[in-house]
């Protein structure tokens, strides 16, 4: 279906990904207060369960270990099952954040970070734009950030990968151009969550404290508004930062 103007997005069907935790599970909290039936894709399956529980029966749990090609190929294979052979909108969120400089960063990390990061939503992209393209609707949002587009230190694997993913979407946005498929790229500064956790920015000057982070929420909130404008229109990019 296209989804219309407004906020509504009954009868919508969408996929998260990374909707366990931060920015995924309040995307999918505000899609699914939205009136979308939406499929929360996370590689924690406990935690998933429970979230996905609290959400309400829009939601529908997807473990899924992104980092692994049949994992994926089963979410694939799921989402053609669903009527036009893929869901109304892809929100492309899940990845992994670390830090340390290169001659830190082992190629095993360098490449498991591409794996997630980047060739994981292309994995799910190859497969659902087709049957996007062919009914003529559909968005694709992928979740950047600041590192998507400024080099910051200690943050080789996860900028490569944000990079490289502000790449995909600029290509898709060239290639979908008029077929009614909608392409958007949320790219938020700091943002707070349990990505964080194991650095601790409050104990380094050179990091963004947490207090002064966006909240998931802000982000999850961009989300509902690119893909709740008039079909017409297209969001290319939105940026969002601390005011």
């Amino acid at each position: 279906m296209a989804v219309s103007a407004g906020a509504a997005l009954d009868g919508a069907t969408v996929l998260v990904t990374g909707a366990s935790r931060g920015i995924g599970l309040a995307a999918a909290r505000t899609l699914v207060d939205a009136g979308a039936r939406t499929f929360c894709l996370a590689r924690s399956a406990d935690l998933l369960a429970r979230e996905t529980e609290s959400l309400g029966p829009l939601a529908v749990p997807l473990v899924c270990d992104l980092g692994r090609a049949a994992d994926v190929a089963r979410v694939v294979e799921a989402m053609r099952a669903l009527p036009g052979g893929a869901p109304d909108v892809l929100v492309l969120n899940a990845g992994l954040f670390s830090l340390a400089a290169l001659e830190a960063t082992p190629a095993e990390t360098f490449a498991r970070t591409l794996d997630v990061n980047l060739v994981a939503p292309y994995r799910l992209l190859h497969a659902l734009v087709p049957p996007m393209r062919a009914r003529g609707a559909g968005h694709v949002v992928t979740i950047g950030s600041i590192a998507d587009r400024v080099a910051f230190a200690e943050n080789v694997a996860y900028a490569a990968s944000k990079f490289g993913a502000r790449a995909v979407h600029e290509v898709l946005r060239e290639e979908l151009r008029g077929s009614g498929v909608r392409v958007s790229l949320v790219s938020p500064g700091p943002v707070d969550t349990t990505l964080w956790d194991a650095i601790d920015p409050d104990r380094r000057s050179d990091l963004t404290p947490r207090a002064r982070m966006l909240r998931p929420e802000a982000v999850a909130a961009a989300v509902r508004f690119v893909v709740t404008l008039p079909v017409e229109v297209n969001v290319d990019e939105v940026r969002l930062s601390r005011a």
